[in-house]
């Protein structure tokens, strides 16, 4: 990803300036919902050693396979509750949108509605487990 694009999380903010710390290890979410969204831009570069890193051990998958036709192309926060600075525990509900490409042209627009829960583990946030949503 172009470090002067705008970051995918939604933030407004150049991907340089938001999340690429978090995924270059410079820099540690410091919310629940900092972190929910840097792990959604990590999905939408590709960056899956991120994503595994910032899994709770206890609930992480061995490996995270790739679609190579889904680009996700959007993020929206509904919710909040607790993962604040001074906080061990957070959910957040978002919506993530995608296309997925079908080849000669055409495409599927997505969305993913899950509630995802967070906790503190060793002083960082890490991602605990989500519930999918119709």
């Amino acid at each position: 990803m172009a470090r002067r694009a705008t970051c995918p999380c939604g933030s407004g903010a150049t991907y340089r300036d938001c999340c690429e710390a978090f995924h270059a290890h410079r820099a540690t979410p410091a919310t629940a919902e900092q972190l929910m969204r840097s792990r959604y831009s990590a999905f939408a570069v590709g960056d899956h050693a991120y994503l595994l890193d910032t899994w709770h051990p206890a609930t992480r998958p061995d490996r995270i396979d790739h679609d190579p036709t889904t680009t996700w192309t959007g993020l929206e926060v509904i919710a909040t509750e607790a993962g604040g600075a001074d906080d061990d525990k957070g959910v957040v509900e978002f919506v993530a949108h995608h296309r997925t490409d079908l080849g000669a042209g055409g495409a599927v627009l997505g969305r993913l509605h899950e509630t995802s829960r967070f906790t503190r583990r060793a002083g960082r946030w890490v991602y605990l487990r989500g519930r999918m949503h119709p």
